[in-house]
């Protein structure tokens, strides 16, 4: 017996020479099992995240108290189409895209801060 007897086993080394075995179905359902769990995995809860974030931008309204992705702070008081005007100190106004927007904080937050 020699070494490549116990890397290659028997079996499959004459099945190889023979006729293929299984079929293809059996070889097409691991992709598909692995598809599936991919999508409820990773892909459904992101889109269940970007539609939460999009439902959240389109209730935004003036005197909301938000947090953007960068980490400021501050008070809407301006909502347009694409932009959204957030006030972060007295008279301090930034205009930032309104997909920065990550949270809308409780009412009252930065007065207590």
């Amino acid at each position: 017996m020699s070494f490549l007897d116990f890397l290659i086993p028997t079996a499959h080394a004459q099945a190889a020479a023979g006729q293929p075995q299984g079929g293809g179905f059996g070889m097409l359902l691991f992709p598909i099992i692995l598809i599936a769990i991919m999508y409820f995995l990773m892909i459904r809860p992101q889109m269940k995240r970007q539609k939460e974030h999009k439902a959240m931008l389109d209730k935004l309204s003036r005197g909301d108290e938000v947090l953007t992705s960068g980490g400021l702070a501050g008070v809407v008081t301006d909502i347009g189409d694409n932009f959204v005007t957030v006030e972060i100190a007295d008279n301090v106004r930034i205009r930032v895209q309104k997909g920065a927007i990550g949270n809308v904080l409780p009412k009252g937050t930065l007065k207590s801060a």
